[in-house]
């Protein structure tokens, strides 16, 4: 009797997982067009101890295809304890970019990645603003790639596709291949219309939805989900207008961990937000993945032990692979990557327990990022 309820589970993912595979396909990616007006975008840049990959970043905005005087650059200094605000003033100094260092010591009481986002957004002269992270490499075609989709879908929020790199290691192609499925079902689930994650290492939405929607409050007491929090409000306050840019031009590039511990620390600092959310989708597509991946794993006990036939086993193997081949074999072609779809096997050995684990983790909440130790309550 408990195995058919394991297998209707198991079913029930593959399902949802075709679906995004269909909406993937169906999201048009796009190509260039015809000159059109440029939008003045302020990038926000919240950073925390990046001395040895900020001017890396700087130097890619530099270099965007896009007129110099229709963007600014603002980095927010969260604390850092290194060199990494005196690397911005000394690029500030050489370079023609509009570039604006704001320290948060100067704002009494404010500190971590919401508070150095709202604070640029106060100082930002841009109608749109285009979030990235401090460790993050930008192809020189980023803000042409997001000016055109705004002329496009006259949109409010516009998510942008990232990928790790450089994915040299098997640890890192194992990252690689997770996040890029992690990136497809967000996108997947904008153009369903059920906006369910988005990455701020590439998110922009336009500076007036922010403000009517009132920004991060509601959720100021939970360190991350800068980015799916505000997702889900815009998308609530503005539906139809959240979009996702399918299009290579503005593939961000951001590094996977390179410890084992920081990975758990940044997958338990994902995973503290599943709690929060007030998004029916993003809290039912988590428990979805969560108890799919630990059908697969009752299943093979139970074989294991005796109490189910193997071919159980085999049908929950061939439903949950499947699905995700399916889907990341699209989206791994979108980001030339498709050689990873080969370690599909692997990771699924370890992913079970590596969910289960940053589920249950993630309902204590606490963990380390950046050097501090942090805690969602």
């Amino acid at each position: 009797m408990i195995l058919l309820p394991l297998l209707l589970l198991v079913f029930l993912y593959a399902v949802v997982v075709l679906c995004c595979w269909y909406a993937w396909r169906k999201l048009p990616e796009l190509t260039q067009q015809a000159e059109v007006p440029p939008v003045f975008f302020t990038v926000i840049i919240p950073v925390r101890n990046e001395a040895s990959n900020i001017l890396r970043l700087l130097q890619d905005l530099e270099q965007q295809r896009y007129p110099v005087n229709a963007f600014e650059v603002l980095v927010v200094d969260d604390h850092s304890q290194d060199a990494t605000p005196l690397l911005v003033k000394q690029f500030q100094a050489q370079s023609a970019l509009a570039v604006r260092l704001i320290e948060l010591h100067h704002f009494p009481g404010k500190r971590q990645k919401k508070a150095a986002v709202e604070i640029g957004i106060q100082h930002a002269s841009g109608s749109w603003i285009v979030c990235t992270d401090g460790d993050c490499r930008l192809p020189h075609g980023w803000l042409q790639a997001y000016n055109q989709m705004i002329h496009a879908q006259q949109p409010k929020m516009i998510s942008g596709p990232v990928v790790y790199a450089p994915i040299d290691t098997l640890w890192q192609r194992l990252q690689a291949l997770e996040f890029s499925a992690l990136i497809g079902v967000g996108a997947a689930s904008i153009a369903l219309q059920k906006p369910t994650m988005c990455n701020g290492a590439n998110l922009a939405y336009e500076k007036a939805a922010f403000e009517e929607v009132n920004g991060f409050a509601g959720n100021e007491q939970i360190p991350s989900g800068d980015d799916e929090f505000l997702l889900h409000k815009i998308h609530s306050r503005y539906p139809g207008k959240v979009v996702f840019l399918k299009s290579k031009a503005a593939i961000v590039q951001t590094p996977a961990a390179e410890k084992v511990r920081q990975f758990l620390h940044q997958r338990v600092r994902w995973a503290s937000k599943w709690r929060h959310y007030q998004s029916w989708a993003s809290s039912l597509l988590a428990l979805l993945v969560l108890g799919a991946n630990v059908a697969v794993l009752a299943v093979c006990l139970g074989c294991f032990n005796g109490i189910w036939p193997w071919y159980s086993f085999a049908t929950v193997i061939f439903l949950k692979l499947g699905a995700d081949a399916v889907l990341l074999r699209q989206i791994l072609l979108f980001f030339e990557k498709k050689r990873l779809l080969s370690l599909l096997w692997l990771l699924q050995l370890v992913y079970v327990p590596y969910i289960v684990l940053t589920a249950i983790l993630g309902l204590k909440g606490t963990y380390v990022w950046k050097g501090r130790q942090l805690k969602t309550t």
